[in-house]
């Protein structure tokens, strides 16, 4: 039996990845450190004898029994909430997590995928995004310390590839969102979801002409499969390039959800992106992939599933968490 470790296996998008890997046949070792990861997320695996939980925080030196044949590493804060409440954890677990994993995989001879982020374009001057554009960012603002940890941790990669032959594989993954996801991560469609929840309006951050493009997890988990098996060794962007501004989308929003809220403004915050698009085109032609789920379609199921969300934990899916420094 292959044996694969997932770093962030009990955030958003590693649960889905244990999921998924528990799915193929694979023995799953899950590690998380629980700073913005829920144990929730993967309770319905825990009892199954092909999968194992071990709490750790992957800026230190990870320790594996046994073979490992797989790494995919997703342990980072993702949303603008989290990361500007603990800039510093999350440099360094771009930074030294990913070393400790790449040295991981070096010392098992085991294929490592990394989780990269359309924020390594930063605010784009190049519209849609593709994989050989080196991005617009600002390395000292506010959103720097996410930003350039991502870019560091795709340059360790190729570097752990050029330099030790280690088998890498890096996927650029864009605005993604699915059951599991925070309502209180700060990213647009939970915040609008919590928001038309609890009765409020919903906030629009600029003039509402910004633009995001939303995936659907399964086609994102997909995606990032097809890459880990796949012999591309080069960034590929995974995402849908289904492009919507930030005002249309409040009001997709609204009609879903039937809230009788309006939409209100505020200032944009500092270095937000103003497009967000992923060229797929290497995509479809490496990977044979491409988005399957429709955003009126994953929308309705992840609406479904905030809504039917216990009381209590909706609560305190809505309330800002505060982190240990």
């Amino acid at each position: 039996m292959k044996r694969v470790l997932i770093t962030g296996a009990a955030g958003f998008l590693g649960s889905h990845l244990c999921d998924r890997f528990i799915k193929e046949g694979f023995y799953v070792i899950a590690m998380d450190n629980l700073v913005t990861g829920d144990l929730r997320n993967i309770e319905h695996l825990r009892s199954n004898p092909n999968f194992e939980f071990i709490h750790h925080d992957i800026s230190k030196h990870i320790v594996i029994d046994g073979e490992l044949h797989y790494i995919l590493n997703f342990a980072s804060p993702a949303s603008p909430i989290d990361y500007l409440k603990i800039p510093i954890q999350t440099l360094k677990v771009g930074s030294l997590g990913t070393h400790n994993c790449l040295g991981l995989a070096r010392a098992k001879g085991a294929r490592i995928l990394v989780a990269s982020t359309s924020e390594v374009y930063g605010d784009p001057l190049v519209h849609p995004q593709n994989e050989e554009y080196w991005g617009h960012v600002n390395p000292v603002g506010l959103r720097g310390c996410y930003d350039e940890a991502k870019r560091f941790q795709e340059a360790i990669t190729m570097a752990y590839h050029r330099h030790h032959g280690v088998e890498t594989r890096i996927v650029r993954i864009f605005n993604t969102y699915g059951p599991r996801m925070r309502l209180n991560d700060g990213r647009v469609l939970p915040a609008f979801i919590g928001q038309a929840l609890r009765g409020e309006d919903l906030t629009v951050f600029g003039d509402g002409s910004q633009t995001r493009s939303f995936c659907y997890v399964d086609d994102l988990v997909e995606g990032i499969y097809r890459l880990l098996m796949s012999d591309c060794v080069e960034p590929v962007n995974v995402g849908n390039p289904a492009e919507i501004t930030i005002g249309q989308f409040a009001e997709e929003i609204i009609k879903l959800t039937g809230t009788t809220q309006k939409v209100v403004y505020k200032p944009l915050p500092q270095d937000d992106p103003k497009q967000r698009q992923p060229d797929i085109r290497k995509a479809k032609e490496v990977l044979g992939w491409e988005p399957k789920v429709s955003r009126a379609e994953g929308l309705k199921i992840t609406y479904e599933y905030f809504k039917n969300l216990p009381e209590d934990r909706l609560y305190e899916e809505t309330h800002h968490r505060d982190f240990k420094k």
